[in-house]
């Protein structure tokens, strides 16, 4: 693989690795929490799934039960997703504890 290929690649799958981590949904405290790795699995709750970005800002999210193409709003600690149809689920970062 020519180096220019191998520093595409790099580029391409760092750009968007500030999703990776916690997320709760806006709204009570004791809302779902979303948990997304840099593998590219995600956590719903308790509904495991895979993630994979595509082009023009879109995330799909695959679950057992279902697969949606989102649009993705992203800034340090909140998180938008809006699906085709208008709908948005709006999350805020869950700050990493000290370990």
């Amino acid at each position: 693989m020519p180096a220019s290929a191998v520093l595409l690649l790099i580029m391409v799958s760092c750009g968007n690795s500030s999703i990776v981590g916690k997320w709760r949904m806006s709204g009570a405290e004791n809302q779902t929490v979303w948990e997304f790795s840099g593998n590219g699995s995600v956590l719903a709750g308790e509904v495991r799934g895979r993630y994979k970005f595509g082009n023009q800002d879109r995330i799909k999210i695959e679950t057992p039960f279902a697969t949606t193409v989102y649009v993705v709003k992203l800034s340090s600690d909140q998180l938008v997703l809006q699906d085709l149809g208008g709908s948005k689920l709006e999350f805020t970062r869950v700050p990493e504890t000290p370990r």
